[in-house]
Formats: C-alpha cells, sequence, structure tokens
C-alpha cells in the first residue's frame, strides 16, 4: 500500500528541502510520545519514515516517480456541475469562520486549529474543504501556517460579526466545540 508522505507531512510535492526540514521539526515536536498534550507514536513514525525518504533527494526522487503514478489522473469535464452547489459553498465557508471565531475567542493564547480539528467538526473530507478553505486563505480571511493550523484573521472576524449584525444573531459561544 502506497502511503503519501506528502500528505503525511502536509506539505506540497513542490516543497524545497528547507521547507520538508521545518516542517518535520513542528510535527516531530508536536506528535513525539513525550509529548502529554499531542503525542502519539504511530503519527511520529509516519513523520519519521516521511522526513527520512523527502530530505535525501536520492530517495525523494525516486519516491516521486511513485508518487506521481500512484495519483489518479484527474480530468477537467466542463459539463459536470460542481459537487456542492453555492449556497453550499457559502455554508461551509460561514462555517470554518465560525469555528475561527470562536476558536480565537476562547483561546486568545491558541487561537489556530489543525486540519483534522477542522474536518473532525466539521464533518467532511479534506477534499471536501480544501476550495473552501483556499479561498478564505485567498481572501485574507484566515491564515494557514507551515504546520496547517488555521486561525482567523481580522478580516475574517468582521466579516463574521457584519454577517451575525444582519442576520440579528448574536454571537453565541458554544466553547464546547472549538475545546
Amino acid at each position: 500500500m502506497f502511503v503519501d508522505y506528502y500528505e503525511a507531512l502536509q506539505i506540497s510535492p513542490n516543497a524545497d528541502q528547507e521547507t520538508v526540514h521545518r516542517v518535520y521539526r513542528v510535527q516531530a515536536q508536536r506528535f513525539h510520545p513525550d509529548n502529554q498534550e499531542t503525542g502519539s507514536a504511530s503519527a511520529f513514525r509516519l513523520i519519521a519514515d516521511a522526513y527520512q525518504i523527502l530530505s535525501d533527494p536520492k530517495k525523494r526522487a525516486d519516491y516521486d516517480a511513485q508518487h506521481r503514478s500512484s495519483r489518479p489522473q484527474a480530468k477537467f469535464d466542463p459539463n459536470v456541475s460542481p459537487a456542492s452547489t453555492l449556497p453550499d459553498e457559502h455554508r461551509k465557508r460561514h462555517e470554518i469562520l465560525t469555528i475561527l471565531y470562536r476558536k480565537r475567542l476562547s483561546h486568545p493564547d491558541q487561537p489556530a486549529m489543525g486540519l483534522r480539528d477542522l474536518l473532525d467538526l466539521l464533518g467532511m473530507q479534506r477534499e471536501q474543504l480544501e476550495f473552501s478553505l483556499w479561498y478564505l486563505k485567498e481572501g485574507g480571511y484566515l491564515l494557514r501556517t507551515d504546520s496547517a493550523r488555521h486561525s482567523i484573521t481580522l478580516k475574517g472576524v468582521e466579516l463574521i460579526e457584519t454577517l451575525a449584525a444582519h442576520r440579528n444573531e448574536p454571537m453565541k459561544i458554544d466553547d464546547s466545540r472549538v475545546a
């Protein structure tokens, strides 16, 4: 079974060696079994294996050949409609920003959330969120760090508060969803 080491480190296949090293160090600290809060032996082994392959130019070149052949080649068909409707996309964006808003409000010292946490809270697969996260990042509504953590920006906070004001909705804070 092919393991996507780029996915494991949450980096692009185009990442340079410095990025591979930097992201590995962050992920290794996060998942090291000695870390009482976020340690995971299996996740640590996976990112260590990924780093061993991706940090060595020869091994990485061999791996990249396998990586390209293992990925299904998507074919664009202009006659196929997108999987989600525009209202669904707007709802997803709003939910993402609301979760990040609540996280920043309830934990100002640690306002960022990992992608897995977002996926779990929204009950979606990564593929279902990629476009929404891209849009929000490019629009300046959220930031994404090298360690794949997301946080709302000032522009995102203003948007959520403006939308709530127009809907006459009080901003209810449910800390149980963003702990």
